[in-house]
């Protein structure tokens, strides 16, 4: 039997991505780690609905996953270069022979 998100818990999960999207703005990254588990929280625990959705709710989900996706593209727009620096500082010093004999 196929289940479906409620359109209600959809439009939660839209609501948090915006929230999202503004604490990637400001680079509040507690902040967004906190919502992204609303979000997956909202994602994992709803049981659904078994009844297929109306044409409106199909429109107005495809409308809130569109948000969602773009929503998504933004966040990654503000973390991606965070994630690249925080990886390039865990990155361990080169070990050439070349760069060890400059620490002589």
């Amino acid at each position: 039997m196929n289940r479906y998100i409620t359109l209600s818990d959809l439009e939660s999960m839209s609501t948090l991505s915006a929230q999202m999207v503004e604490a990637a703005r400001d680079q509040d990254w507690d902040r967004l780690w906190s919502l992204e588990q609303e979000v997956a929280r909202l994602r994992d625990d709803t049981p659904g609905s078994s009844t297929a959705p109306t044409a409106a709710e199909r429109n107005r989900r495809i409308t809130l996953m569109r948000q969602l996706l773009a929503d998504d593209a933004e966040i990654r727009r503000h973390t991606e270069p965070w994630m690249q620096a925080v990886q390039a500082w865990l990155k361990p010093a080169p070990t050439s022979p070349s760069a060890r004999g400059r620490d002589r």
